[in-house]
């Protein structure tokens, strides 16, 4: 069945860094379009990143210039490198296929941005 396994979370001062992990499994990864999401407390989730099958890497607004979102089909992984944090990120993280998501969503890591 279809997995989806985030981690690399954690609390850090605004200014530091994260790199996130997702481990997919059960799904032919390597077609699809793979994103990362978020959601903060009281907030409907959004994507905030996106790598197409082939590497090309979209980006919110919010995050432009900050995160890189990278994949590595041999190990059916895609990262999030986040720098330069700020506590408006701070959220659950998800990653899933993009543009219309699997009907099956991980249990997220949590990202905390202290001030």
């Amino acid at each position: 069945q279809v997995q989806l396994v985030e981690s690399g979370g954690g609390l850090v001062q605004a200014g530091g860094s994260l790199r996130l992990s997702c481990a997919a499994s059960g799904f032919i990864f390597d077609i699809y379009a793979m994103g990362w999401y978020r959601q903060a407390p009281g907030k409907q989730r959004e994507l905030v990143a996106a790598i197409t099958s082939g590497g090309s890497t979209n980006y919110a607004d919010s995050v432009q210039g900050r995160f890189t979102i990278s994949r590595d089909n041999a190990k059916n992984t895609v990262y999030l490198q986040m720098n330069s944090l700020k506590p408006e990120d701070t959220a659950v993280y998800y990653c899933n296929a993009q543009p219309k998501p699997l009907p099956f969503w991980g249990q997220g890591t949590q990202v905390t941005v202290s001030s």
